[in-house]
Order: C-alpha cells, then sequence, then structure tokens
C-alpha cells in the first residue's frame, strides 16, 4: 500500500511539471518567442507512454510571428474544405462558357426589349395624332350636321318672309291704286271750285269722287308665323339642353361597365330577369333555400362586380317604380333585419338617392338631404359614377345630367365629415321601398345596359 502511494506521487508530480512546461511553451508561442522543451530530469522518474507523448506532441509546437498585417490562421484547413474553397473560387472552363452563354442571351432579350419601349415611344404620338384626327371628324360631323340644320331652319325664316312680304305688296299696290284715284279726284274737285263755270258747263265733274276704302280684315292676317317661331325657339332650347346633358354624358359613358345583379343577395320577394339586368317586386315570396348573403327583411339587392379601384359608372332606369332607392355599398352592410345596418343610407357602410312620397333625397349615416335641382317631372333614370381613389360618388339625373347630390371627402354641414376615402370594395345597390297606402307596390328596376351606347 505504501509502494502504490509512492508510485502514485512520483508519476503525478512528473504529469505536473511536464504540463506546467507545456504550459509556459504555449506562452511563449503566443508571445512570437521559438522555445525549446528541456530534456526531463532523469531523477524524477521516467513517466508513463502517455505522458510522454503529450510531451512529444506539445515540443513539436513551432513558433508564429506575430504580424498586424496578416491574418494568422493557427490550425490548417482540412484538405477536403481546400478543394471545396478551390473549386468556387476557381470556376470550371465549361461554366464559364455557359455563364458567357447566359449573358448573351440576357444581352440579346434586354436590347430587343428596350427596342421594343422605344418603337412603343415613338408610336405614342402617331397614334394619339389618329386619335384626334378621328375626334375632329365626329365632331366635324356633329358641327357640318348643326349647320345644315341651322341653315334649313334659316331658309324656313326666309321663306316665310317672302311669302309674307309678297302678301304685303299685293295689299299695298291696291291702297297705291285707290292713292292715286283719291289724288285725281282732289284735283278733279279743286278745279270745280275755281271755276264754278267750268263746273256747271262740265257735267261729268261728279265723276272724279271715290267711294272710302276700308282695311280688309285679311290684312291684319299678313304677318310672321311668330307662333310658329316660338315654337322652333322651344324646340332649339330643349335640343340644345339635351344635346349639352348627352354631351357631358359621353364622359362617363367611358367608365360605364356592366351591371349583373348577384341573385344570392336578393330578397326572397324580388325576380330576378334572365339577363340578370333587371328585377321586379311580387307580393309573394320564393321557396328557395336561404342564402348567408341573402337579405331576408329589406328588400334590396347588390350588384355581383365590386369597385376596387379606378372609376365606375352605371346607369339604374327607375321609371316603372313608384317608390326606390339606388346607391352603393360596402359588402358589410347587414343582410338580416330591418335594423339601420341593413338598410342602404342609414349606416356608414352605405350611400343612396331615394324617393318616396314624391320626394327625392339623398342619405348617409342616417342623416339625408332634399335633392336639389329636380324639375317638376320625376326622374326616369338615376346615373352613379364613382372614382374610387379619390372618395368621390356623384348621382345625376340622366334626362338633364343635374347633380342630383355629390358626395366627397369634404365637410358638409349635414353628412359632417362624410369620408375620407373607401376603405372597402364598393357594390351597386338597389331597394324597393314601400309606397303610400293608396298606391301599389313598386314593379320594376334595371340596371341599364350602355354597351351598346358606347359603340
Amino acid at each position: 500500500m505504501t509502494k502504490y502511494l509512492s508510485t502514485s506521487l512520483t508519476y503525478g508530480c512528473c504529469f505536473g511539471e511536464s504540463s506546467e512546461m507545456a504550459e509556459k511553451e504555449l506562452q511563449s508561442v503566443g508571445n512570437g518567442q521559438s522555445t525549446m522543451v528541456p530534456s526531463v530530469q532523469s531523477d524524477l522518474g521516467a513517466p508513463s507512454a502517455g505522458i510522454h507523448s503529450l510531451l512529444h506532441d506539445g515540443a513539436s509546437f513551432t513558433s508564429l510571428e506575430s504580424n498586424g498585417d496578416n491574418v494568422v490562421q493557427p490550425f490548417p484547413r482540412s484538405p477536403k474544405l481546400q478543394r471545396k474553397q478551390g473549386k468556387v473560387a476557381r470556376p470550371s472552363q465549361e461554366q464559364l462558357t455557359r455563364r458567357m452563354e447566359e449573358l448573351e442571351v440576357e444581352r440579346s432579350k434586354t436590347e430587343a426589349h428596350i427596342q421594343s419601349l422605344k418603337k412603343r415611344k415613338a408610336d405614342l404620338t402617331k397614334t394619339t395624332e389618329m386619335m384626334k384626327q378621328q375626334v375632329r371628324e365626329r365632331f366635324e360631323n356633329m358641327r357640318r350636321a348643326l349647320k345644315q340644320d341651322e341653315q334649313v331652319v334659316l331658309d324656313s325664316l326666309e321663306l316665310d318672309l317672302r311669302q309674307t312680304r309678297g302678301r304685303l305688296d299685293q295689299v299695298l299696290k291696291s291702297w297705291k291704286q285707290h292713292q292715286d284715284q283719291v289724288a285725281k279726284s282732289i284735283c278733279s274737285t279743286q278745279r270745280a271750285l275755281s271755276t264754278s263755270a267750268e263746273r256747271e258747263k262740265d257735267g261729268k265733274g261728279d265723276s272724279g269722287c271715290v267711294s272710302p276704302k276700308k282695311p280688309d280684315a285679311s290684312e291684319m292676317e299678313i304677318r310672321l308665323n311668330a307662333e310658329r317661331f316660338e315654337k322652333l325657339l322651344k324646340t332649339l332650347s330643349f335640343i340644345s339642353k339635351t344635346l349639352k346633358a348627352q354631351l357631358q354624358r359621353k364622359t362617363l359613358l367611358l367608365d360605364s361597365s356592366p351591371i349583373v345583379i348577384d341573385r344570392q343577395t336578393c330578397h326572397n320577394q324580388i325576380t330576378v330577369t334572365s339577363e340578370g339586368w333587371g328585377m321586379s317586386f311580387s307580393s309573394s315570396s320564393h321557396s328557395t333555400p336561404e342564402h348567408p348573403l341573402q337579405f331576408d327583411k329589406v328588400c334590396c339587392a347588390l350588384g355581383s362586380s365590386p369597385i376596387r379601384a379606378g372609376q365606375s359608372y352605371w346607369e339604374v332606369d327607375v321609371r316603372c317604380c313608384s317608390a326606390w332607392a339606388v346607391g352603393v355599398t360596402y359588402a358589410s352592410l347587414d343582410r338580416k333585419g330591418r335594423d339601420k345596418g341593413a338598410k342602404l343610407g342609414r349606416n356608414r357602410n352605405s350611400w343612396c338617392v331615394e324617393l318616396q312620397n314624391g320626394n327625392l333625397s339623398a342619405w348617409h349615416n342616417d342623416r339625408h338631404v332634399a335633392c336639389h335641382g329636380v324639375g317638376r317631372t320625376s326622374v326616369r333614370k338615376v346615373g352613379v359614377w364613382v372614382n374610387y381613389d379619390k372618395g368621390q360618388l356623384t348621382f345625376y339625373d340622366i334626362d338633364t345630367m343635374v347633380v342630383l347630390q355629390r358626395f366627397s371627402a369634404a365637410v358638409t354641414p349635414v353628412f359632417d365629415r362624410a369620408h375620407h376615402q373607401f376603405t372597402e370594395p364598393l357594390y351597386p345597390a338597389v331597394r324597393f321601398l314601400k309606397p303610400p297606402e293608396n298606391q301599389v307596390w313598386p314593379n320594376h328596376l334595371e340596371f341599364c345596359h350602355l354597351n351598346s351606347l358606347r359603340r
């Protein structure tokens, strides 16, 4: 037991001294100094083979020069990693050739695309000039037609003038003849007065007397046809207003798009035509299963195509309906119940104009204002124009192009700040309203098909 402890202490001392020597060598390597490992003292006894190997490996470290300009790599990289880096750093000839071909192809495509863009840019002016020429021709045809019609009207007035003047000339000639006869009678009478003898000798002195001539009643009828002229002016005024309205409408028609009714949203008492443009209200309900998007209490229906950007225009024919509402709404409009959240214009999600009890008004956020500029005749068609990006919504009376109501981001005393911009897609919407007790229920509403008008 004593021998075993002596041997362990001897080995421990040798191992500790050897470790201390290795540590000193590592420190000398870090300081950039070359150091030789001293030989092991024989009086300490022979160390084990493992310790001798460790000391031998430690003595094999070489000195590293510390240089601030170079990065010192204390351990060499693996041969596999060196080969991999060599391949990445130095692509093969085949890879370079393939890459060159790809770049050549990309350069050719880029040059072709640039030439195409330059050609399109050059064609813009030519195309615009052609379009301008076509517009000039269309307006020139309109001006030519107006000029021809103007000339026809002027010729008609000129003909009326000539005919009236001819008739007056005949009457004037008759009165001049009568004037001549009166003048002759006056001369004859004067001579008779101056010479009484001659008057006695001249038995024909009384023959110069002329009977008085009275104006004929037909003479008062000889005048320009003022009544016809007044009718002409009224007709021209109506044509002028209609033409002006149609010229204003033409710009809106450029943004028109067909509206098809979404049958899934229709109340069960609404029947949609086969084309999907018109719908009628009936007192009986359909036996179809209820859809989650369907209005169950409010007689309302939405268009199938949402408006998400840009400008859009459509028209609704309301002639065959005595009480109605036309507008736009978000998809978040309530579909169930009779609360304000499901009625057009009674919430923040919808805007509309409506006719009820003969009064036309505009509604939003449960506030309304009377529509001004509406004549005695009822509105036959309502035009709806949306500029989604600018948050603008305008309702028109199509016959006169009078603005019924304009909604925008401006502050108004009635609607407060109506809205800054649209935050959700908009859907066209219509609603059947209940008429007064002495009237029958409304019958038919229809989205106008405007594609044919643009051709």
